[in-house]
């Protein structure tokens, strides 16, 4: 397999953390008056925010790392389609094995996608509903 130089360098700039929508979301909830802690390494996934008084944790996942069934998440690139199709497989099901075992240590957990925050005063009915304000 032959490496793209600059395919490298592009894919290690990917962030896991901090990233753009993870940001909004958490400004949204802080404006709110919500408290949160972040990533969380005692619990399984690391989720992104964690609300430890209401047992919730909130996944903020990009549509096309997740396999998100909307149009961004369903495309693949042109180059080298098994590799990318194999990846996208093993963070699905490493998702749902995260939210499974959440679940059995009694947290509820939620995954607010990437093109969800597109519409900000959908997004912030939802993260009300979600908090019980």
């Amino acid at each position: 397999m032959k490496v793209d130089p600059i395919r490298s360098r592009t894919m290690r700039a990917v962030k896991s953390k901090n990233t753009s929508p993870e940001l909004i979301v958490r400004k949204l909830i802080h404006a709110m008056g919500c408290r949160f802690r972040l990533h969380r390494k005692d619990l399984p996934g690391s989720p992104d925010l964690v609300f430890p008084s209401r047992k919730l944790a909130l996944f903020v996942n990009g549509c096309f790392w997740h396999g998100h069934d909307c149009p961004r998440g369903a495309r693949l690139p042109k180059s080298n389609v098994e590799y990318w199709t194999k990846k996208i497989e093993r963070n699905r099901v490493r998702d749902k094995e995260t939210l499974i075992a959440l679940q059995k240590l009694g947290w509820r957990v939620h995954v607010i996608w990437e093109c969800e925050i597109r519409d900000r005063e959908r997004l912030e009915i939802n993260i009300k509903a979600l908090m019980d304000l």
